[in-house]
């Protein structure tokens, strides 16, 4: 697959705004407020992404400070065109678009990758009120309120997907269009998983981060990768889990219920474009096909040989057809302007 990446990641440090002392004097290249074990990582994509990730200054009614919210920013903030934000799915971080992300630089898209609440790199030390789904939203709201500013593609894979259709219904001004990949959006909730004794939800997160079970989530995600791969993804995949408050935060979102969005689909007013692996053993692709009839209007583009990330797995793919989806409005309306 990293053959089929054909660019030089376009790498750089250099920041629009001023970042903390801590970010200033990265470690090695990376910020020293990453685990140590970033050091272990091999894939070069991941490296490079996790070496531009910064924390920016959230404020939210739930906490009285601040809370240092973890992305990756784009390399120029433009004025023309509205931003790419990226969020990722259950459990995950922005790393999950370590080669995504240089693509869609490359194709000239002002950029963003965020961090759901709870998951990926910030600072949760103080800790949270609460990390169930309305913190996650006002916690996206205020970051996009504060940083972004304009209407935004918002992107969501798997639970990610959940979380944007979640945020364009609550928050429509905020989202121009939605592009949703291999969505799991018609799981009600975490179930069971909500009447747990926190004692047991604790044991089950302990589980959950394991390299076993990550391991074995490999298997069932991806299509033929050998085993040092999957070990080096796991690696990435749990590397925010290795942060002293991940189980509260983890622990807190399965017994507030999550995200249950299935009432939601057909509100979503903004136009989409539903993406999906055809040989995803997570989520059914039939279930495409069912979110592409609810929604009001939507494409649909499936990726053969694929699994249930296709931004991992087929990350010029999905490019493609995000810059396909992009360009085929922008030419409707400049049509639409010339007849008139």
């Amino acid at each position: 697959m990293m053959g089929a990446l054909s660019l030089a990641y376009p790498f750089s440090r250099v920041t629009a705004t001023k970042v903390s002392e801590a970010q200033a004097k990265p470690n090695n290249g990376f910020p020293s407020f990453l685990p140590k074990q970033v050091h272990t990582i091999k894939d070069p994509f991941a490296r490079n992404l996790a070496m531009r990730i910064h924390r920016l200054p959230v404020s939210v009614k739930f906490s009285e400070n601040p809370i240092m919210s973890s992305c990756v920013k784009p390399l120029m903030i433009q004025n023309k065109a509205n931003p790419v934000v990226l969020l990722h799915g259950f459990d995950s971080s922005c790393l999950e678009w370590r080669y995504t992300f240089p693509l869609l630089e490359e194709a000239g898209f002002e950029t963003w990758a965020f961090d759901i609440l709870g998951w990926g790199f910030s600072d949760l030390a103080e800790k949270l009120t609460s990390c169930d789904v309305v913190s996650k939203r006002e916690h996206f709201y205020q970051f996009w309120k504060s940083y972004i500013k304009r209407p935004m593609i918002l992107v969501g894979p798997s639970l990610g997907s959940a979380v944007a259709i979640d945020f364009a219904v609550n928050y429509p001004e905020a989202v121009e269009k939605l592009v949703l990949i291999d969505a799991s959006v018609y799981t009600e909730g975490t179930g069971n998983l909500a009447t747990l004794p926190r004692l047991i939800a604790y044991a089950g997160a302990y589980v959950l981060k394991s390299v076993p079970l990550r391991l074995y989530a490999n298997y069932m995600t991806f299509n033929d990768i050998s085993f040092s791969t999957s070990l080096d993804w796991t690696n990435i995949g749990r590397l925010h889990c290795l942060f002293p408050w991940w189980e509260d935060a983890t622990v807190d979102f399965m017994i507030s219920g999550g995200y249950n969005v299935v009432s939601q689909i057909r509100k979503v007013k903004q136009k989409t474009l539903v993406i999906w692996g055809e040989n995803d053993r997570i989520i059914s692709n039939k279930l495409a096909v069912q979110l592409h009839c609810e929604l009001s209007d939507a494409i649909i583009r499936q990726i053969p040989d694929c699994g249930h990330l296709p931004h991992v797995e087929r990350p010029a793919s999905v490019v493609k057809f995000i810059i396909e989806f992009v360009q085929r409005e922008t030419k409707l309306v400049n049509q639409c302007v010339s007849a008139e």
